[in-house]
């Protein structure tokens, strides 16, 4: 049976993981094998590549992992196209899949085999010598880089496993328009795809252990999004877990608390494992903490020296833009010499939902239980004049710098387009620069990006101090 944009799923599975294709016969050694062709592993494999090693990419499902297929595409396609064409459930899906299907070439089997990469499809594992396995063939490797990913985790409450919910990995294969779903976890997930769902007519129950939506962010960023979610249509039961989940006649029984909700699917949206189990890792020495992820050194070396993790499969924050960060730094650090350190990347992170959230660097909570000081700069958007002349011109930046100094330390901000605005401040901190450095830039007016100049206007007033202010006074005074 077809279905609406099932041509485009047919060219992205063509692309990605074609059938009957058959893998290239090996190398005696290469240079760099890397397991996994998510954006760590695509990136890793395409540069060495490309500075003429020989490389070879191995993958066990779809090449372009979770963010392509399961994740960032799929979920920003829906959250775009909801945001304009509400209701349109059929559309929205077909979207995302024609989304996929004109990333998908970029991605592709036949890219990165042009490209000098040796593509092997199948399941890797190590074997006890330290080469990998791979179905029949065996690949050697001076340096090898395990860059598998993760997968959305399912927690033992009562009956959900037997339930058998949605993840992320499913949720965006729908067909039918749900009349209903019950998503666990208010996270950037879990905010996301209630929200999308909600704007596409779906009734949207989204259930929060931790008394607040966007638990991780600041206290004001998550009431922001939660009226907004409220205001979307989205019922909210936060500060009470799911105890246990049934099958009923509507679809699913989800209790929380004193509350009992029917929803006819169930996404789960409760945090993500690493990909590490299938590996035979102990059988060269590569050990994991206790969630199962691979332990690294700041310049993404195992345990084991001659292989290397970067991406979700490590303990480290879970971003594309972060693993597109540590693939870059792998590639130096496995084919030359090892300089390369990740562990004073500055990586911002968004939740796409309206209004957005990006934030950057420890929150207040975990500044202070670090023991470090901080000045807090907050500016209103809407206090702009371009803020005034928008519809939505609403939302705020707060800028958190090290007690006494300019040092920007974090930032949180939130507005229809807090992912774009924070760049700036990313600029800013990767670069060693102080909040007062954007005091010295010219922004067009009026625009957004003024917030910055007012935020440094803010920090440069603290320096004008009684005993500033008396100098100048006398220094006026005396050119009269």
């Amino acid at each position: 049976m077809s279905y609406p944009g099932e041509e485009f799923d047919r060219e992205a599975q063509a692309l990605l993981f074609p059938s009957g294709y058959n893998n290239p016969t090996p190398e005696q050694r290469y240079h760099l094998a890397v397991i996994g062709a998510g954006p760590a592993g695509l990136i890793s494999a395409i540069g060495a590549a490309g500075l003429g090693a020989k490389v070879a990419l191995i993958e066990r499902h779809r090449m372009g992992g979770d963010c392509l297929n399961v994740g960032c595409m799929p979920s920003k396609a829906l959250l775009e196209y909801s945001k304009l064409n509400p209701g349109d459930f059929t559309g929205a899906f077909t979207h995302l899949r024609k989304v996929r299907a004109e990333i998908a070439p970029h991605d592709s089997v036949a890219r990165y085999s042009e490209e000098g990469v040796d593509v092997f499809l199948g399941e890797a594992a190590f074997t006890a010598g330290g080469d990998l396995q791979v179905g029949d063939t065996r690949i050697s490797a001076r340096r090898i880089a395990i860059c598998t990913g993760a997968r959305a985790a399912v927690p033992p409450i009562p009956g959900l496993a037997e339930c058998h919910p949605h993840t992320n990995e499913s949720i965006f294969d729908l067909t039918v328009k749900p009349e209903s779903i019950g998503i666990l976890g208010a996270g950037a997930i879990g905010c996301e795809l209630a929200l999308a769902f909600a704007r596409l007519g779906v009734v949207v129950h989204l259930f929060e252990l931790a008394p607040r939506v966007l638990p991780l962010e600041i206290p004001q960023a998550s009431a922001q999004v939660h009226q907004a979610l409220e205001a979307a249509g989205v019922r909210i039961y936060a500060g009470e877990g799911v105890s246990s989940v049934e099958k009923n006649a509507s679809g699913h029984l989800i209790r929380a608390g004193g509350v009992e909700v029917s929803a006819e699917l169930m996404l789960v949206a409760l945090g993500r494992s690493p990909n590490t189990d299938s590996l035979n890792l102990s059988s060269v020495g590569v050990a994991l903490d206790e969630r199962g992820s691979i332990l690294t050194d700041n310049k993404l070396r195992t345990t084991n020296k001659k292989i290397y993790a970067a991406g979700d499969c490590t303990a480290a924050l879970q971003f594309t833009h972060h693993a597109d960060a540590q693939a870059r730094a792998l590639i130096q650090n496995c084919l030359f010499a090892p300089t390369a350190k990740v562990d004073s990347l500055v990586v911002p992170h968004c939740t796409y939902t309206k209004p957005e959230v990006a934030s950057v660097g420890p929150n207040p909570d975990e500044l202070t239980a670090q023991g470090i000081e901080f000045d807090e700069f907050e500016f209103d958007f809407a206090e702009l004049d371009r803020g005034r002349a928008e519809l939505h011109g609403d939302g705020f930046a707060k800028v958190y710098t090290q007690r006494g100094t300019d040092k920007i330390l974090s930032a949180t901000l939130v507005g229809h387009d807090a992912g774009e605005q924070i760049a700036p401040i990313c600029l800013l901190m990767s670069n060693g620069l102080g909040l007062a450095a954007a005091d010295k830039a010219l922004f067009s007016y009026p625009t957004r990006s003024e917030y910055l100049k007012r935020l440094a206007g803010a920090y440069n007033r603290t320096r004008f101090t009684p005993r500033v202010a008396n100098l100048f006074s006398r220094w006026l005074k005396l050119i009269g």
